[in-house]
C-alpha cells in the first residue's frame, strides 16, 4: 500500500495520498493550494445540540438566566466564530463568507439544537466555518448557563449538508457516521 506515513503521538499511521489532502507526501501537514480550483457558490450547513435540565432550558427561553440572552449572545458568538474560523483551525483557508446564520430550537424541554448555515463563492468550502459557528454557539450557552446547570452536555456537532465545488451536493441521511 502506496501513501503518507503521518506520527500521531507515539504511533505512525499509513494513509493513502488522495484521502489526505492536508499532509504531504512525507506525512507533514500543508496548506491545500486551493488557487487552480474555480469559484462557485458554496453552502454547509451545521447542527448541534445542548442537553440540559429542563429549568435551565426553561430560563434561556424564557430570557431569564442572570447573565443575559443566552441566545443573541450565542447568536453572535458563532457569527464571529465562523468569521474567524482560519484563526482558529490551523489549515483552513480564510474566506470572504457573504452569509452565516445561526439559530435555535428547543427540541426537547431539556435539549436546545444549533443550527448554522454559511455561504460563500470562492474556491473552498465553508463546512468548517458552520462546524465552527455550532460549536462556539454551544459553548457560549454552556459559559452563561454554567451557574446554573454544570451538566450540561455539549452533543451531536456534525455537518448535515454541503453544496457547491467539485464534489458537489451532499447531505447527511438517517444513520450516517
Amino acid at each position: 500500500m502506496t501513501g503518507s506515513r503521518v506520527v500521531v503521538g507515539n504511533g505512525v499511521y499509513l494513509f493513502p495520498v488522495s484521502k489526505l489532502s492536508h499532509i504531504d507526501e512525507s506525512g507533514r501537514a500543508r496548506m491545500v493550494d486551493v488557487g487552480d480550483k474555480s469559484h462557485s457558490q458554496r453552502r454547509a450547513v451545521a447542527a448541534g445540540t445542548v442537553q440540559m435540565q429542563a429549568s435551565t432550558l426553561k430560563e434561556i427561553m424564557q430570557q431569564q438566566v442572570p447573565k443575559g440572552d443566552v441566545l443573541a449572545v450565542a447568536r453572535v458568538a458563532g457569527i464571529q466564530a465562523a468569521k474567524r474560523c482560519s484563526d482558529l483551525i490551523p489549515l483552513c483557508h480564510p474566506l470572504p463568507i457573504s452569509k452565516i446564520s445561526v439559530g435555535f430550537q428547543a427540541l426537547a424541554d431539556d435539549c436546545l439544537e444549533i443550527r448554522a448555515e454559511c455561504r460563500v463563492t470562492g474556491q473552498t468550502g465553508v463546512e468548517m466555518e458552520a462546524l465552527t459557528a455550532v460549536s462556539v454557539a454551544a459553548l457560549t450557552v454552556y459559559d452563561m448557563c454554567k451557574a446554573i446547570d454544570k451538566a450540561m452536555i455539549i452533543n451531536d456537532v456534525r455537518l448535515l449538508e454541503k453544496a457547491g465545488g467539485k464534489s458537489g451536493q451532499w447531505t447527511r441521511e438517517p444513520g450516517d457516521g
